[in-house]
């Protein structure tokens, strides 16, 4: 049996819950939803009658590259004669090397998502719901049940469906973009996260408080093979230029893994070094890592980490930890900018993880832009009068970053070309891993919207 999680420590005048408990039979949806607002919630009620969707069919391909055309991942990789980069068998090739974001320009919308509703999807963890917001008037239109502890709202590989992770109701809900109306949910075993292959031929369910990650059907999310780790807080994950590989954060004994994606096998493993951090007196002795991005010229990862106030930086050649930069109070989120120039680093404003209404206007949150070409903070972009932005995403066209106030029950809304906070925007309670839609770009990674 695998341990439960145990609180983290702190010196902060909050109670720290655990995170996300190891899964266990599940009650009944009421009991659910009672048991929602005393549950541990996540650092970083199932829906009712789950069943497996009738579609089985595999994804359609991406501008002309797809799980069905090319070879296999396992077989010889395919080069993109404008780059040079040999990427994995059925990835997309790379366009730029300079700037791997290139194709998620504002510029380059997806046909996939023509007619898609223009709006934000908001999951609030206690809340068990989602809260749909119209972006041109900042107002909020619908609100709808999912499950229990949602966490993040996915774009699929194709970017035709968006998918609700209840991931201690065990269910993945599909929203459809053309009408922002959600559909059956989908069983699925502890759900915390998603990501897709680089030829979108499977889904890749981070299955957290397993220490696992389960290889599934892209559309039905029928599990075809796993790989079971010792990843402690096995939660995010991103890929290398050419997608041989990928790194993910093990948030609880701060660690990182890579993957072989062509073999579906560990690689490797590194501890994070947070003496590197210069931090006096952390609050916890190791790093909790929590996002990572993949530089724009790919030659480094960025690891946010909650403890240190910053990111580390894990050079992609040889997977080991080469530098640190100070961004802001606990790094959580990493969202490139659209020219791909930036990395905004979202710090969440509290090195702890306080219960469920406890920490209200009391974290210091902020947003860090961080150059990548020289590696240093150019801006600093504070929250008023306090806040804890988390995850979410762009506006497709870049000039605003919309963000889950994680311990505020709110939305805020940042003026990319100003640095500003522009609106906040009262929604559920701990509202987490949010979408904004559409997204430009010719495929989804997963997450919140991790485009290429």
């Amino acid at each position: 049996m695998l341990k439960p999680r145990q609180p983290v420590p702190s010196t902060e005048p909050s109670t720290v819950v655990p995170r996300r408990p190891r899964r266990r039979a599940r009650p009944v949806l009421g009991a659910l939803i009672a048991l929602a607002v005393l549950t541990p919630l996540a650092a970083c009620g199932q829906a009712e009658d789950p069943s497996i969707s009738a579609d089985d069919g595999q994804p359609e391909s991406v501008n002309g590259v797809g799980p069905d055309s090319g070879t296999s991942e396992g077989d010889d990789p395919e080069v993109e004669s404008g780059s040079g980069i040999e990427t994995i068998a059925g990835m997309p090739p790379v366009i730029d090397a300079s700037n791997i974001y290139s194709e998620a320009g504002a510029d380059n919308p997806n046909p996939a998502t023509e007619g898609a509703l223009n709006r934000v999807y908001v999951p609030n963890e206690v809340s068990g719901n989602v809260t749909v917001i119209d972006p041109a008037t900042m107002e909020v239109i619908d609100t709808f049940p999912t499950g229990f502890i949602p966490q993040h709202v996915v774009p699929s590989y194709d970017m035709k469906t968006l998918y609700v992770l209840n991931n201690s109701g065990n269910s993945i809900v599909p929203i459809d973009p053309l009408t922002g109306e959600p559909g059956a949910a989908i069983f699925v075993d502890n759900p915390y996260n998603l990501y897709f292959t680089p030829d979108g031929s499977e889904g890749i369910v981070v299955a957290e408080a397993e220490e696992r990650l389960d290889f599934v059907d892209p559309t039905t999310f029928e599990v075809r093979s796993s790989i079971q780790t010792d990843c402690n807080g096995l939660n995010h994950l991103d890929y290398s230029i050419d997608g041989r590989f990928f790194i993910a954060t093990c948030e609880f004994d701060g660690r990182m893994i890579k993957v072989d994606i062509a073999a579906r096998e560990i690689v490797g493993d590194i501890q994070i070094d947070i003496s590197q951090s210069g931090k006096q007196n952390p609050i916890k002795p190791i790093a909790q890592p929590q996002d990572v991005r993949l530089s724009n010229e790919g030659s480094v990862f960025y690891v946010a980490d909650l403890i240190t106030d910053g990111v580390y930086i894990i050079d992609a050649a040889t997977f080991t930890q080469i530098g640190f930069i100070r961004t802001g109070v606990a790094a959580h989120g990493l969202y490139p900018s659209r020219d791909g120039q930036s990395l905004y680093v979202v710090n969440r404003g509290t090195n702890a993880i306080p219960a469920p209404g406890s920490f209200r206007g009391k974290a210091k949150g902020s947003i860090a832009v961080l150059d990548f070409a020289t590696q240093t903070v150019t801006d600093e972009w504070i929250v008023p009068d306090n806040g804890s932005p988390d995850m979410g995403n762009l506006t497709a066209d870049g000039t605003q970053l919309w963000l889950g106030g994680r311990y505020d029950d709110e939305v805020y809304v940042f003026d990319t070309t100003k640095g500003e906070l522009i609106n906040r925007i009262k929604v559920g309670q701990n509202p987490h891993g949010l979408t904004v839609w559409p997204q430009p770009g010719r495929f989804s990674f997963g997450h919140t919207g991790n485009m290429r």
